[in-house]
């Protein structure tokens, strides 16, 4: 099969270099030109008699998701060519190793585990709040940079809110790698994110195992059976993995959407909050269920439908993940009271609502010249105490609540660094006293967050 272009050849201003990979879809070349300041590829999907027909229909729909994409965990897009002349995309060229060099190595250690998980996480997150869901999702179709920030390739099967779905208008079989495909993708339902966060947990199964969760079925029967049969719980496989990652793992491969995570981001954040992880019966599980309870998930899963779901940052309008910044080292019970209320009125309006406590006391000495009780243990339990006393009367289920003690000299500083870290949503806090001047306003930890947060702020005052 020859290659569609020769190198040394120009197309619309980019020399062809080399040729790089050569797929059954088409061929990636190495290219310059156009005096852009980074690394290109081109690439060149085959068509033409005896080629694959979806070759046309992905190549436009990746041309379409990839110009609409920006930011850190997509490739940069340059240029698309026209199907009438010379089909072809290019893109920046990332620099990083793939994660499917991964493949074969045996299980990698939890740290690691946990910080591609995070990576990961993030980076789909950040294509769901751009109304993008992947859909491809493997460890072939992402690079980690040297820094660790992964960065998703490879959008021929992506569903883009905006744009007509061409690929569910053309074909009614499931498109994607087998491995990988969520239940509702079985299905032919390809508007869920939570399809995503179901392939993620796939990769993370793949990483903490060496073993693929649902092996790489070929025919409908075989992958249709995910809609029903739950995999080996990791720890069976891998002993030495804490419950917390097995918790994490298998809730993302729950056959049923609506029991998964409600978004990427909260993944992320379980991933990078161990500590906080409810422990269910998924944790506990070293065995396949029984022969009872898998029939009666075949029964369900005969007449299984997913409902129709709008776009996906309408979604993530109602799986925030909401900071309340709790001052444990103040009693005030007036503002408690207020900044309750308007939690309570978020997580209410948001079923899938996540709800970080966050406290920010002044670092502490350890035990040696210290007295007990000032001890950085023994102040962390206390105010960890406090937060947890604070949200008592929220009566929220322990799953969508975790409580965070930090030690920081400027608490600001630290509110923030926590919000952009865990892709916080919305930061709830209290307002500074009203007898605070103008120049000692501009000073308060609660104007610091609501001029520099990265999310929405409401600043919460006590009735007087």
């Amino acid at each position: 099969m020859a290659d569609p272009l020769e190198p040394g050849s120009v197309v619309d201003g980019f020399r062809v270099e080399e040729r790089i990979h050569s797929g059954g879809m088409g061929v990636i070349y190495r290219v310059t030109g156009r005096d852009v300041p980074f690394p290109m590829i081109m690439k060149v999907p085959r068509l033409g008699p005896g080629e694959p027909g979806e070759a046309v229909v992905t190549f436009e729909v990746e041309k379409m998701v990839m110009a609409a994409l920006k930011g850190p965990h997509v490739p940069r897009f340059v240029a698309a060519g026209d199907l009438a002349r010379q089909a072809y995309l290019v893109m920046e060229r990332v620099e990083g190793r793939s994660l499917a060099e991964w493949n074969g190595r045996g299980p990698v250690p939890v740290e690691e585990v946990v910080r591609v998980g995070v990576a990961l996480a993030n980076a789909l997150h950040s294509l769901h709040q751009q109304e993008t869901i992947h859909l491809d999702l493997k460890p072939s179709n992402v690079i980690l940079r040297e820094g660790g920030e992964a960065v998703l390739i490879d959008f021929g099967l992506a569903h883009h809110g905006h744009y007509p779905d061409l690929l569910a208008e053309e074909f009614r079989h499931p498109m994607g790698s087998s491995p990988y495909l969520s239940p509702e993708q079985v299905l032919g339902v390809r508007n869920d994110l939570r399809s995503d966060v179901f392939s993620l947990g796939v990769v993370l199964y793949e990483l903490a195992t060496d073993r693929l969760p649902f092996g790489a079925p070929t025919t409908q029967g075989g992958l249709r059976k995910r809609l029903w049969r739950d995999p080996v719980p990791p720890r069976a496989l891998v002993p030495s993995l804490p419950e917390w990652l097995q918790e994490v793992v298998l809730r993302c491969l729950e056959p049923r959407a609506g029991d998964r995570y409600a978004s990427a981001a909260q993944v992320a954040f379980d991933l990078a909050h161990p500590d906080q992880v409810v422990p269910t019966e998924r944790s506990r599980r070293r065995r396949r269920q029984g022969l009872g309870k898998r029939f009666l998930k075949w029964v369900r899963a005969a007449g299984y439908e997913e409902a129709a779901l709008p776009r996906p940052s309408a979604h993530l309008s109602g799986a925030p993940i909401v900071l309340a910044a709790v001052a444990t080292a103040h009693t005030n019970e007036a503002r408690n009271e207020a900044l309750r209320l308007a939690v309570r009125r978020l997580v209410v309006a948001g079923e899938n609502t996540r709800l970080a406590c966050v406290t920010v006391i002044r670092p502490s000495p350890e035990m040696v010249g210290a007295a007990p009780e000032q001890a950085a243990t023994s102040q962390r339990i206390r105010h960890l105490v406090l937060l947890r006393h604070w949200a008592e009367a929220l009566r929220l289920p322990p799953e969508q609540i975790s409580f965070h003690v930090l030690e920081a000299g400027d608490p600001a500083d630290a509110l923030l660094e926590y919000a952009r870290a865990n892709r916080v949503d919305h930061v709830v806090i209290g307002a500074p006293p009203r007898d605070v001047t103008l120049g000692g306003l501009l000073g308060t930890v609660a104007t610091k967050v609501a001029l520099e947060a990265p999310c929405t702020v409401t600043v919460v005052r006590q009735q007087s």
